[in-house]
């Protein structure tokens, strides 16, 4: 089984590109830091490179930016390479299958409660008013 669960911060914005079919495609990395500190008391982080497809690449690009930290689970996929010099070399990706926000949401930011896939709101729109619920004493209808 080849599952995967990392918490850290984005280490950059997320980049949303295409395929030449037109699937959507998200590169991001996040560092997350070890469970322990070295002798001298420093924590050791680990960054990971990671891609996530179609809705869930969207929505990454369109919900983060560097620093939020972020829940990912997914799968390890090790890539071998030559570098420009002829070495060979292996990478080690995340192929993202879930991800969980887990940065709060701070009064400034542009995302709306009530539609989470909403397109940004402007400054200059006005904030939505959430009904206000009036409540019923006419208990003489109910049958039981």
């Amino acid at each position: 089984m080849n599952k995967v669960f990392l918490i850290g911060n984005l280490t950059r914005d997320p980049e949303l590109t295409e395929t030449p079919s037109g699937v959507a495609v998200c590169h991001f990395a996040i560092a997350v830091n070890r469970n322990y500190s070295s002798q001298d008391g420093e924590r050791q982080t680990d960054f990971f490179n990671c891609t996530a497809w179609r809705a869930t690449a969207e929505t990454v690009a369109r919900y983060t930016k560097k620093g939020n930290k972020v829940a990912v689970s997914g799968s390890i996929q090790l890539r071998n390479y030559e570098d420009n010099q002829g070495v060979k070399r292996t990478a080690v990706d995340i192929i993202v299958q879930d991800v969980e926000f887990l940065t709060p949401k701070a009064s400034g930011d542009s995302f709306d409660d009530d539609a989470p896939m909403a397109p940004a709101r402007s400054a200059a729109a006005p904030a939505k008013k959430k009904p206000v619920l009036q409540s019923l004493d006419d208990d003489s209808d109910i049958p039981f």
